[in-house]
This record gives structure tokens, C-alpha cells and sequence, in this order.
């Protein structure tokens, strides 16, 4: 129907045309084309959605392609989920972790920083207080696990955030511990951890 409309309505334009001025027949052509067009673009969006296709889904796989081919992008995201995970266990342990949990969580930190590295001193010390202040905290739930995980990460690659941006991001990870039942101190400690990574990668 909307095809028949739209040629009904080029005709009708080129008829008008026809009586019209020879420099005003130009203007009635491309009033035909970008009716033709603007139906053409309508009869593939129908299309597409009958596929089962749209532009959403045809951007979101673009999106998707184009991370899978960034390797910097799939390492951020693969220590994102490493260090979530790290968190995830020792929330959730009932017993004092064991050395291997320790050992994955030094593993993820010192694969954080893509840019300039981080002294290992400053890596276990950051670990040995992480550890501390997320073992055994059943409140610290899954959306804080990686909100933590995500701005420990920002923090190893913060050369780039301005100073404020990064006490932020420090305050929120003493506040996220805090508010997932660890201690005051603990939370403090691990904030002051940060602050030497963050003036190490600078």
C-alpha cells in the first residue's frame, strides 16, 4: 500500500512539474526522489524486522565484533572479571582463605596495570588488605563484587584520570567495602593501598 501511495504521489509530481517553470522542475523531481527513497527506507525496516533483524541487534553484533578484535579491550575486560571473580570467592568463603585464593588474587592485580606496572611490594600489600577487608563478607553482593572490580582495575590505569576522578574512585572503593561489612580500617587500609598504586602509574 505505502509503495502504491508513493509512486501515486511521484506522479502526481512530475504531472505538476510538467506546468511548471523550467527552473521549478528540478525541485518537484527531487521532491519524487526523496519520496521514493523515504518509502524504499520504510519497505527494508519492514523487511528487516520480518528477518527477525533489526538495527539494534545489527549494531550491538558491529559492537561486539569490534571488541572481539581489540586485544586491550578483551584484556580489561578478562581482569575485570578475573578480579570479580577473586572477590566473588572470598566473600563467600566460611574459612580463612587458602594460599591459592591469595595467589589468584596477586595474580589478577599484577595483571591490572596495562600501562606503567606497579612495584610488587605495593601489589601484595593492596592483596594482603583486599583480602582482608572482602573474606567472609556475605553482604558484599555480586553488583558490588564487580563495581569493586571495575574501579581496582581504573585505578591500576588511572594515568589518564584527572586527580579528582581518581579520589573518587578511591572513596568508592572505601565505601563499597564498608557498606559490604568490612571494618572502617580495613576499608582505609585498602583506600591507602590504592593511593600508592595510583601515584606508582602515574
Amino acid at each position: 500500500m505505502r509503495v502504491v501511495k508513493a509512486c501515486l504521489a511521484c506522479a502526481g509530481l512530475l504531472l505538476v512539474a510538467g506546468n511548471l517553470p523550467a527552473q521549478n522542475m528540478n525541485i518537484a523531481i527531487q521532491q519524487a526522489k526523496r519520496d521514493t527513497d523515504a518509502n524504499n527506507a520504510e519497505q527494508q525496516r519492514l523487511q528487516n524486522e520480518m528477518n527477525g533483524s533489526s538495527a539494534a541487534s545489527a549494531k550491538a553484533a558491529a559492537a561486539a565484533k569490534a571488541a572481539a578484535a581489540d586485544p586491550v579491550l578483551q584484556a580489561t575486560l578478562k581482569n575485570i572479571s578475573d578480579l570479580q571473580g577473586n572477590f566473588a570467592t572470598l566473600a563467600t568463603a566460611t574459612a580463612p582463605p587458602d594460599p591459592t585464593q591469595k595467589v589468584a588474587l596477586l595474580n589478577s592485580l599484577s595483571q591490572a596495570a596495562q600501562g606503567t606496572k606497579v612495584s610488587t611490594d605495593a601489589v601484595k600489600k593492596l592483596a594482603d588488605d583486599l583480602q582482608t577487608a572482602v573474606s567472609g563478607r556475605k553482604k558484599l553482593v555480586a553488583a558490588q563484587q564487580l563495581k569493586l572490580a571495575r574501579e581496582v582495575h581504573a585505578l591500576f590505569n588511572s594515568a589518564h584520570l584527572t586527580a579528582t576522578q581518581q579520589d573518587t574512585l578511591v572513596t568508592d572503593v572505601q565505601k563499597i567495602l564498608a557498606d559490604g561489612g568490612a571494618s572502617l580500617d580495613d576499608a582505609v587500609n585498602v583506600a591507602t593501598d590504592l593511593k600508592a598504586v595510583v601515584s606508582q602509574t602515574k
